[in-house]
């Protein structure tokens, strides 16, 4: 502990220690403790402070007696001290913490019989213990200088730890730390030197392997963690179970707050301001307020929250950054690669993507503000009314349109309207018999008011024909029906879809090589082909861009839960032995089979909407334009390896066209870069044509 050296007279010294001493018989200071000193005898105090990092607290003082009291963890001992001019005294004041540190082996080599391990080999799996005496709640924190950490019971600030020493050599440090909240802290640390792995020499014949190539981390990681979280955030499973607790009454589980506590009030505040001019629609109300409060609070990520937070990443986005990339770091290196990713606008208050910070760069002339009109009328609109809202630099919402494309070519929403049709004793257009013509619609009942909403509210949804230009607008794709007689575009990405699957195709060729040990991989193909994405890209972020997507992804995500609900299963002959990931999937394939339209599983659309999503938002927020080191276009490959797969396999299955393939001549060129809709169409009409033979 450090000492104080020659303080001024006059001054005096309060110094905040553990009552239990480290191994080493040295005190243990205690950090933010509260200082209070009041004269002799009065009740009010005449000094406050906070004890700094050595737990001491250095004031000047008049001379005179003092009560001198310190409060840290639910104690607060008091000692009296005199002062005088010509001295500085220190007082010492204990507080029985007893924060203790225990390490144990779980696996592995540990040479020190002791209650800890003071040396052990590289790759042993330690067990940290930490106990203490305070008298309240506290929080506890884990760092340590190399290896990883990580709790089985995925329960973050817990009292135990595990410690894997792998791939860490030298004087490794695990420190915890337990606070307050809001206020006092105590550290104490362990430190254990880590042995190389034992090298014992052989005879006879030695197996020669090779491995990877080595990757280098880049300040970009954190991003593709973010939107992996974010997207994840939206899925269905966990829309599902923020309907059943706001709509359906369930209680919050352990662990369930946060977004769901977020995602509730703002449903409270939504469903108040959220009317239909409509009749006995107050359920589908209530389900349209609480879709939008979800997609919301889960589609939006705060950069300045997470630019101040002491930890944004867990140790689990540590973990699939290394699982996914290969490399070895921990949280407060991921912290800091996003800092140092975002980049400051607007002086020094507001953060956001260097992407954004381009197109703000550009609007420097621009005002950022928060509210798009002032809430006071007298304010004069022409100057107010102009600049940029702040909420849009600082906390994007990461949706893609793709998402709701596939989803719809997949038969979603018109398996929806078909049921809506129904609904409402219309019988559908095509020539025959109408196959749920002789479905009962009792086992809907229950559905009645929402289905009612559904179909009284269709006038205030997006049109078919509105989704299809944007999605033209946005990827030079579209859909293909009676619904679009006459599709007439004014701006198309007519080379967005040539320049994805070249992306995707090159991709394919990278993890060949990556895999391959006898070679380096290069980046730098995929780094000019992610450059030539995001500027198509780019250029379509405009018109509806802002809206659109939000208000397509909240419609559809409405059509989803109603599909889900148990009483389409019993109004659709569905096959319950098939496993689909989510709940809704079964009904869309049963009326598909119905309707004879086409025999390819929603599940490959669904997959082509998620990873497509995921892949298009790395693309279009990454600064692309400004990079020029092929390690990060190689690094972003293997973060998404499993998305770009995942999408290459689903189109294959949806179109037949596979993107892996080598291109031969033009005519296989041709067939790549053509739009999906019309691989769907001919696939359609040839397995009408098998089924009339």
């Amino acid at each position: 502990m450090a000492e104080i050296q020659n303080p001024r007279p006059g001054t005096i010294v309060v110094r905040v220690i553990d009552d239990l001493r480290d191994r080493s018989g040295n005190d243990v200071p205690i950090f933010k403790a509260r200082i209070s000193i009041k004269k002799m005898g009065e009740t009010e105090p005449i000094i406050k402070g906070e004890t700094d990092s050595n737990g001491d607290y250095i004031t000047p003082i008049e001379h005179g007696t003092y009560t001198v009291e310190a409060d840290a963890f639910g104690n607060k001992p008091q000692k009296s001290i005199k002062v005088d001019p010509d001295c500085s005294p220190t007082v010492e004041l204990r507080i029985p913490v007893n924060l203790k540190l225990v390490s144990s082996i779980v696996k592995g080599d540990c040479s020190s019989p002791s209650e800890s391990c003071t040396e052990v080999t590289s790759g042993t799996v330690l067990k940290y213990e930490a106990t203490h005496s305070a008298k309240v709640q506290t929080r506890t924190r884990w760092v340590r200088n190399q290896g990883l950490l990580f709790d089985p019971l995925d329960k973050p600030n817990g009292s135990t730890i595990y410690f894997n020493t792998a791939s860490a050599v030298g004087s490794t440090t695990v420190t915890v730390t337990i606070s307050e909240i809001g206020s006092a802290e105590e550290s104490r640390s362990e430190t254990t030197e880590v042995l190389p792995v034992r090298v014992t020499a052989i005879d006879g014949n030695v197996a020669v392997t090779m491995r990877r190539t080595a990757t280098v981390p880049t300040n970009d990681l954190p991003l593709w963690v973010v939107i992996k979280r974010s997207t994840d955030a939206l899925a269905f499973p966990n829309y599902s179970r923020f309907m059943d607790i706001v709509l359906c009454g369930q209680p919050l589980r352990d662990g369930e707050n946060g977004k769901f506590t977020e995602g509730q009030n703002k449903f409270d505040l939504l469903k108040k301001k959220r009317f239909l001019p409509f009749t006995d629609v107050d359920a589908y109300r209530l389900l349209k307020a609480a879709t939008e409060a979800f997609v919301m609070v889960n589609c939006g990520v705060d950069l300045v929250k997470s630019f101040l937070a002491d930890s944004p990443f867990t140790d689990l986005d540590v973990t699939e950054v290394i699982n996914r990339v290969g490399i070895n770091l921990d949280t407060d290196q991921l912290r800091d690669f996003w800092r140092s990713y975002l980049r400051k606008v607007n002086g020094d208050s507001d953060v956001t993507l260097p992407y954004l910070a381009l197109i703000r760069e550009k609007l420097k002339d621009s005002q950022l503000k928060d509210v798009v009109f002032a809430d006071d009328l007298d304010v004069q609109l022409p100057r107010e009314c102009f600049g940029i809202i702040r909420s849009k630099l600082t906390n994007p919402c990461l949706l893609e349109l793709i998402w709701s494309y596939w989803h719809e070519e997949g038969m979603m929403v018109q398996t929806m309207n078909a049921v809506t049709l129904r609904f409402q004793n219309i019988r559908t257009a095509k020539p025959g018999r109408d196959p749920l013509a002789n479905l009962e619609i009792d086992p809907l009942r229950p559905l009645n008011n929402l289905l009612w909403g559904q179909i009284q509210d269709e006038q205030h949804r997006l049109s078919v024909a509105r989704r299809a230009y944007e999605y033209d607008h946005h990827y030079g794709i579209t859909l293909y029906g009676k619904a679009l007689p006459h599709f007439r575009p004014a701006d198309s990405r007519s080379k967005f879809l040539e320049a994805f699957h070249n992306l995707l195709h090159l991709a394919s060729i990278f993890f060949k090589e990556d895999d391959d040990t006898t070679m380096i991989a290069d980046g730098f193909p995929m780094l000019n082909a992610l450059k030539e994405v995001h500027l198509v890209l780019s250029e379509g972020a405009h018109n509806q861009f802002g809206d659109l997507p939000s208000t397509a992804r909240i419609e559809m995500m409405m059509q989803e839960w109603l599909l889900a609900r148990p009483e389409f299963r019993e109004f659709l002959p569905t096959r319950i032995m098939v496993a689909y990931p989510e709940a809704w999937m079964d009904r869309v394939d049963a009326m598909k089979k119905l309707q004879g339209w086409t025999d390819t599983s929603i599940l490959h659309f669904r997959n082509l909407g998620v990873f497509g999503e995921q892949i298009l938002l790395s693309i279009r927020y990454g600064s692309w334009s400004e990079v020029n080191n092929p390690v990060q276009a190689a690094n972003w490959a293997r973060f998404w390896r499993s998305e770009i797969q995942g999408y290459v396999h689903a189109y294959r299955a949806g179109t037949s066209v596979d993107l892996t393939s080598d291109i031969a001549d033009i005519r296989e060129a041709t067939q790549r870069f053509l739009p999906p809709s019309v691989h769907l169409r001919n696939r359609l009409e040839s397995q009408v044509h098998l089924q009339a033979r």
